[in-house]
């Protein structure tokens, strides 16, 4: 190791819902001084017994040498700190406004003279059903602002002429009245999803690239509610043309935004090109945990460099990483009293005392034991890496065989998609 790398480092991580704690125990482990704030009030008790928490960060500003933010919605806060002379690792006002107003995330994609699918801007579900009424075709919903952290929300249509798409705005209409905020209605098309992310240091995009495959809905084979996110599979490159035709173009705009941190577009392509469908301008969860499980330098360290603006290429195992995530009821759904009956405090048992790869999310630890705390049911992340999409599928579900939660679940089928849309993807000159 080098002398730079094994220099610890007093690390304060600001998290809005503790999903970091598994980088915050890594850095810990590393040897670095942790400090970790989490500020919704349901997910107080994550990373307790793991790193130590504080319950006010301001007041350890000038003890860090380094503030990671793991959300979006403190860019401007990132951007004093910044201006202050502070090492940090966060988004900026600009990157904020990309990921949480979709409406200026497609203006800015237009602007930068990148192809999106037509999209239209709704504040109320009368006019929404009325344009696709006047103008039949199949149709996404996308929520923005706050309700679109509630993902099941998002509904995808089949139906040609929108009628699937019609019954869904009459039922949000009856159920959620005025307080759904504003949406989207996205044209649909038919290709692969992929998301295409990178690190970038105040000047520059860092390689390699990260090429994402999300699992969405909650059962295999893409059955059930949307939830966010049940695991991913994923590579590293150094040459992508989704990269080339997407955040590249944001280098120089980006450059001049005050960011430091990681970016993701997420896409739909297929044989006509590729289609931005949007921003995610912060760490993605689980993708930081499993690119953490392809990083082969010391996490603390690479995130140290970044925030200095250094240009260097991150180190990373060759082949793929696949991760997914052990739950428990009453996830995806908010429902206090069955987290409380079904989840609270239960115990995470690993049979080996092996943790590679094994990743915490909303736990606490107490005499040594993992305990499940928050209130959503995310007990952990599995990952697995090799040189084929295979090695990596073998080597994640031999872990999880390794794991006992009581009522836990998770999807069996993470990365199967891969054969399929890779042979897509080659055959469109995408890879």
């Amino acid at each position: 190791m080098k002398k730079e790398e094994g220099i610890s480092r007093k690390i304060l991580l600001v998290s809005k819902y503790g999903e970091t704690l598994d980088i915050a125990y890594a850095m810990s482990q590393e040897g670095h001084s942790i400090k970790m704030f989490i500020q919704e009030k349901g997910c107080k008790e994550i990373g307790y017994g793991f790193v130590p928490k504080v319950t006010d960060w301001k007041k350890h500003i000038d003890w860090a040498d380094l503030l990671i933010f793991d959300y979006t919605g403190y860019g401007a806060i990132c951007e004093e700190l910044r201006a202050a002379g502070k090492l940090v690792v966060g988004g900026s006002t600009y990157t904020d406004l990309l990921e949480m107003d979709r409406n200026y995330g497609h203006l800015q994609l237009k602007a930068h003279k990148i192809k999106v699918l037509p999209s239209y801007e709704f504040t109320n579900f009368k006019d929404a059903i009325l344009h696709i009424e006047k103008h039949p075709d199949s149709y996404v919903i996308k929520p923005s602002g706050e309700t679109q952290e509630l993902k099941q929300l998002l509904f995808v249509g089949s139906d040609d002429e929108g009628l699937d798409v019609i019954r869904v705005l009459k039922a949000y209409e009856k159920s959620w009245g005025n307080d759904f905020g504003d949406f989207q209605l996205q044209k649909k098309v038919k290709g692969v999803e992929i998301s295409v992310s990178a690190y970038f240091n105040g000047k520059e995009f860092l390689k390699p690239y990260d090429i994402t495959f999300e699992h969405k809905k909650l059962f295999p084979k893409e059955l059930g509610v949307s939830t966010g996110e049940m695991g991913s599979s994923m590579f590293w490159t150094k040459d992508s043309p989704i990269y080339d035709a997407t955040l590249k173009k944001f280098e120089p705009t980006l450059a001049t935004s005050n960011f430091i941190g990681h970016i993701d577009i997420n896409c739909i392509v297929n044989g006509n090109g590729i289609y931005p469908l949007e921003f995610t301008s912060r760490f993605g969860y689980p993708q930081i945990m499993i690119q953490r499980a392809g990083i082969t330098e010391p996490i603390g360290q690479m995130f140290y460099k970044l925030a200095q603006g250094l240009n260097f290429t991150i180190a990373t195992k060759k082949g793929f990483q696949a991760g997914v995530f052990i739950v428990v009821p009453p996830f995806p759904f908010n429902d206090k009293k069955a987290f409380k009956l079904f989840s609270k405090d239960a115990v995470v048992i690993l049979k080996k005392n092996a943790k590679e790869g094994i990743h915490p999310m909303h736990l606490k630890k107490i005499n040594d034991e993992w305990l499940i705390t928050g209130d959503t049911g995310i007990a952990l992340l599995v990952t697995g890496t090799g040189l084929t999409m295979k090695d990596a599928q073998r080597s994640m579900y031999g872990r999880v065989q390794n794991v006992i939660v009581n009522n836990s679940y998770y999807r069996t089928d993470i990365g199967d998609r891969w054969q399929e849309d890779c042979d897509k993807l080659w055959s469109w000159g995408l890879l």
